[in-house]
């Protein structure tokens, strides 16, 4: 099966969603990564055309650590926005990457670049199968492919508010894996420093999946939503591929 993961910049997906994706790849699923941007605002210290060369290679990188191709859109980092010629752009991404399930970001987040592609992702996928949505080289998709949403950045909107994920995926197994993808982003340690004050980005995504991870029973998690309005698939695909690796939540108990 053909799986895309789909984010703003590089190290989004490996912070959110690698663990999954290398239990999927480990599975013979074949997995693409893409960002719609380089991150090229992500250094104090280089421009931004340096920035983006280097972090598209840690990208690169992080990717073939699970046999993933990775792709990046081009957009500028902090120019991510729903117009009419990103929406195309984006579909025709994700006609090329042909998949039957689509990892993007969440609605809501802390950077407009996340928000912005989840809505692009969202509606990429609905247009992608109708033919007369003309986009470039790609052919259109068969059918609408299953849609999810990662968690927000610390499981948080802008707001603060919690976003409780639909369902975990017990990432242990994998859990090293994602750390190693991670750590490929090695340009981000100053930049996280001084633009969020964290000392330490890949200890705070292990702080993290293990917080998620304590609230489903398991030693590490990954959380996700899947969009399921109409006419998007309601089939639960996700769960069933990662198999004995999902954690649904425990439903509230009745007073």
């Amino acid at each position: 099966m053909r799986i895309l993961a789909i984010h703003a910049h590089p190290d989004d997906i490996e912070t959110l969603a690698a663990g999954t994706l290398a239990l999927l790849a480990r599975a013979g699923h074949t997995i693409s990564i893409v960002t719609l941007t380089a991150g090229d605002c992500g250094s104090a210290d280089a421009g931004p055309e340096e920035t983006g060369r280097v972090r598209m290679a840690e990208a690169a990188r992080a990717a073939a650590m699970i046999g993933a191709d990775y792709r990046c859109a081009g957009f500028g980092d902090l120019s991510v926005f729903n117009d009419d010629a990103s929406r195309r752009a984006v579909t025709e991404l994700v006609r090329w990457a042909r998949p039957e399930l689509v990892i993007t970001s969440a609605p809501v987040d802390y950077h407009p670049d996340h928000e912005a592609t989840s809505i692009l992702v969202r509606d990429a996928c609905f247009a992608a199968s109708a033919r007369n949505y003309r986009t470039g080289p790609s052919e259109p998709l068969a059918a609408i492919p299953h849609l999810y949403f990662t968690d927000p950045i610390g499981g948080r909107d802008r707001e603060g508010v919690p976003c409780p994920p639909h369902f975990a995926v017990d990432v242990g197994a994998a859990f090293e894996t994602k750390r190693a993808m991670l750590a490929c982003h090695e340009s981000q340690k100053d930049w996280l420093l001084q633009q969020h004050s964290i000392t330490d980005y890949v200890g705070a995504m292990v702080a993290w999946s293990k917080k998620r991870g304590r609230e489903f029973g398991v030693a590490y998690a990954e959380g996700f939503r899947q969009y399921r309005n109409h006419p998007y698939p309601e089939q639960p695909l996700l769960q069933e591929l990662v198999g004995a690796a999902l954690i649904q939540p425990v439903p509230p108990t009745s007073a």
